[in-house]
């Protein structure tokens, strides 16, 4: 998506979406000017559209394309939007990261017609997958005013500390924050119901300050009905991952949130020989023997102190602890593979590579950890790949929130 010549291309009509990304990444257009276009392609004839119209020609006509409807074009990306007859709601995705919500809400039949996420490696992968590039920082009033009418808000928020929780401030309490934009658009779109995700944390900050100036937020000043707040584990929805986050939902009306209830766990153990690679893993991805020296001896530092801190092998008939960026995030969830031939290192190490078999798991393993589809593109780099999966959400615990949300507000 680095600026190159312009492209000369002319009139696309029933075309592959892979052809117009390469006119894309032939433009000098900016990353906002990418998700007008991106979320004109994928939205309908309704006011949304039109909305979007006035804005999208000009920089449609500067890459030689004629305005598209979604029908004319061939969506040849790993999760396509949902086809506008088929939907059975319409959702917003904000602080979206790579589409794990996303990913999520299409698969149990919801269309997203608007996203939000500010950085630009995650704008990427997302534009890889979705084919259509977030809009960025939601702090914008220009980009809070694309926002159209939606059945369903979701977010997966990022915890800020609240100065003054607790004070009574309501909106107040919050400004500042991340969650006071949830509420500012909660207040101007009024969506049927919202679906929010955390760290479990968020219910213990600030001695539960935090979590009440939310509740009291949502209940109180917005007039939602919010249950009690509940904390979802994802190994007990289909991914071998320990990874315990709180969600928290709310509906417009009374009647919607007495139907709902949270999902219940899956009594199906998952274990991590699912997710394993099926070919041989690259050297890169092995421990050296002075590296995984040094990782023991920290270890027992710690043990000796009586912390449990230090690196984790996890075996083959186990559940992977929940995968974090930065730290010992990878050694906590280090595997056995003894698949391995050829120990020539193709990084630079200190020592060689051990023969016990000890590795990293490889991000196509962390992005199967999260549930996401295996023909998800995954960022070239590992490192962003890592920090991209590690932030996300677990697609199949997001999916069931989702479908209990749906049965509440359209019974059967």
């Amino acid at each position: 998506m680095k600026p190159r010549p312009k492209s000369k291309s002319k009139g696309l009509k029933q075309v592959k979406f892979s052809e117009i990304r390469k006119l894309t990444e032939a433009s000098d257009l900016t990353f906002d000017e990418l998700a007008i276009i991106t979320h004109f392609l994928q939205s309908n004839e309704s006011a949304t559209r039109n909305a979007l119209t006035l804005k999208a020609k000009p920089l449609l006509d500067r890459l030689g394309i004629k305005s598209l409807r979604p029908a004319e074009i061939k969506w040849d990306i790993p999760v396509p939007p949902t086809p506008i007859n088929s939907s059975k709601f319409t959702f917003i995705d904000l602080f979206a990261g790579i589409g794990g919500m996303r990913a999520a809400l299409q698969s149990i039949g919801g269309r997203c017609v608007y996203s939000s996420e500010w950085e630009d490696r995650a704008q990427e992968t997302y534009f890889e997958n979705f084919g259509e590039v977030p809009f960025g920082d939601i702090n914008s009033a220009d980009n809070r005013d694309q926002i159209p009418k939606h059945n369903v808000l979701v977010a997966g928020f990022p915890c800020q500390a609240f100065s003054i929780a607790g004070k009574r401030g309501g909106f107040e309490d919050t400004r500042g924050t991340l969650f006071f934009q949830v509420a500012k658009i909660l207040e101007a779109t009024r969506p049927d119901a919202f679906l929010l995700e955390n760290v479990k944390g968020l219910l213990s900050h600030d001695s539960k300050r935090t979590i009440q100036t939310i509740l009291r937020v949502l209940r109180e000043e917005l007039n939602y009905y919010v249950p009690d707040p509940e904390i979802l584990n994802a190994r007990n929805f289909g991914v071998p991952q320990n990874r315990e986050r709180v969600f928290i939902v709310g509906f417009k009306t009374k009647a919607a949130m007495n139907r709902f209830t949270y999902p219940k766990p899956s009594k199906k153990s998952i274990t991590i020989s699912t997710i394993m690679e099926t070919s041989v893993v690259s050297v890169k991805y092995y421990m050296s023997t002075q590296y995984l020296q040094t990782l023991r001896r920290h270890r027992r530092r710690h043990e000796e102190k009586g912390n449990g801190f230090g690196y984790q092998i996890i075996g083959n008939d186990q559940v992977s602890n929940a995968i974090v960026v930065g730290g010992m995030g990878r050694e906590r969830n280090l595997v056995i593979d003894h698949r391995l031939k050829n120990f020539t290192p193709i990084t630079h190490i200190k020592g060689q590579v051990n023969r016990e078999g000890i590795r990293r798991m490889t991000p196509k393993e962390w992005s199967r950890l999260q549930g996401f589809p295996d023909n998800f593109i995954i960022h070239s780099s590992d490192s962003q790949a890592y920090k991209q999966f590690g932030n996300s959400v677990a697609v199949p615990v997001v999916a069931a929130v989702g479908k209990q949300i749906m049965d509440a507000l359209w019974p059967k």
